[in-house]
């Protein structure tokens, strides 16, 4: 049998205790660590955990809330995963402050998904976000909100009972829409107003309008534009026969309470007015980059004097129309201040049916002129005061018209 001699004994007794040190020593090491260890590393049940390390952002402390909340809080039930982790991204995105770009979880992005491409009931205005308050950007002509007399500007503090403070866009928009027949209160707030006020509404079919027009004295022809869907180029054309029919020379082309509509419509009207290859607006992206858009040089207009009226209502592709026959023609806008909606969002598509639609870019008139926030400043104001209104819609007046023809007379 082999047997160790006392000096091999000793040094295998001394490798055993070394190992045993070590394996002691390892192991302390691990509970030390796993007390100090980021919060990061004590979440569980999340995947890819890592991917949200990057070396210049220090995302402990959004680790060390979560771990928290999942150890402390009292409502264990309430604990949705899912829910937080849509919540921390809805909340990241509004943190930019940029109420266009929006993050639509699966539910809320089919139902967007539904709007584009069919048709809605709701009350027929037009809202936005501006300088954090929800507005009306402008009621469309002939909807629910035009006969109840909402007007653009007016700040929605509530709808039904739901204060709008914390609601993001689509949200606001999700609750105003409904089916036709069933109503809807909003509680609005007007620079007139002494107090907010209750506008109860019974929500009906949409149907947009495009163009009217009509002959006025003197030579002038009005072509009042609502809207830039996809079929204003066509009635666009029929308005401009009729102004060529009624031996007319000057033009004016209200776009009050215009949202906008397709950027190509707008470089197709404008077209008419300006000739092929002038600037009619430029996308600057965030690394600078520019797309110009350039008239189709359709030029029947280009030498007819004309006069553009614009409000707090006209926004996106009427601003676009509006900056550029200023900046490339000189033609002078009359009203009141535009509403400053000149951004593009893109919609991007993310995994488990959720979306992101982000701004990617923003309008500047041929001059560089950026429209998003600043809006457009009328060459010519006119102001209607409050307690003038019922009287001059008595009498079937209309004082933006009145002024636009006034200065087309000195043309």
């Amino acid at each position: 049998m082999f047997r160790l001699d006392d000096s091999k004994k000793v040094k295998v007794y001394a490798v055993l205790v070394a190992v045993f040190l070590l394996v002691l020593s390892f192991a302390s090491g691990l509970l030390i660590g796993a007390s100090q260890r980021p919060a990061i590393e004590k979440v569980i049940g999340l995947e890819n955990k890592e991917t949200l390390k990057p070396q210049e952002i220090n995302f402990g402390l959004f680790w060390d809330v979560w771990s928290r909340l999942q150890e402390k809080f009292v409502d264990k039930n309430k604990l949705d995963n899912q829910k937080m982790v849509y919540g921390a991204i809805a909340g990241m995105v509004s943190a930019l402050g940029d109420p266009h770009t929006v993050f639509l979880p699966p539910e809320e992005n089919k139902r967007f998904q539904d709007d584009i491409s069919g048709s809605f009931d709701g009350i027929g205005a037009e809202i936005g976000i501006r300088k954090g308050s929800l507005v009306v950007v402008s009621p469309l002509k002939d909807s629910p909100a035009e006969r109840v007399g909402l007007k653009p500007g007016d700040k929605i503090f509530k709808i039904d009972d739901k204060v709008t403070n914390d609601l993001t866009l689509d949200e606001a928009v999700k609750l105003i829409r409904g089916k036709k027949g069933t109503e809807v209160v909003l509680t609005i707030f007007r620079d007139s107003f002494d107090k907010a006020k209750e506008f109860k509404i019974i929500r009906d079919a949409i149907k947009i309008p495009i163009v009217k027009f009509e002959k006025k004295e003197n030579g002038i022809f009005l072509i009042q534009l609502f809207h830039f869907t996809e079929t204003a180029p066509v009635e666009f054309r029929k308005a401009l026969q009729a102004f060529f029919d009624s031996g007319s020379s000057k033009l004016i082309l209200d776009m009050r309470n215009n949202p906008g509509g397709f950027l190509q419509v707008a470089v197709d009207i404008s077209s008419w007015f300006m000739p092929a290859g002038e600037v009619v607006v430029k996308e600057q992206f965030a690394t600078g980059e520019e797309i110009i858009y350039r008239s189709r040089g359709y030029r029947l207009l280009e030498k007819i004097p004309t006069v553009i009226i614009v409000n707090e209502g006209s926004a996106s592709a009427s601003e676009i129309v509006a900056g550029a026959l200023r900046d490339i023609r000189g033609i002078k806008l009359v009203g009141a201040k535009t509403f400053g909606k000149g951004s593009i969002q893109q919609l991007e598509q993310l995994p488990e049916g959720a979306s992101l639609k982000v701004t990617i870019a923003k309008w500047l008139t041929p001059n560089g002129v950026s429209i998003n926030d600043n809006g457009l400043e009328p060459d010519i104001k006119v102001e209607v005061k409050p307690e003038d209104e019922d009287k001059l819609k008595e009498e079937g007046r209309d004082i933006f018209i009145e002024k636009a023809i006034e200065v087309l007379k000195g043309l």
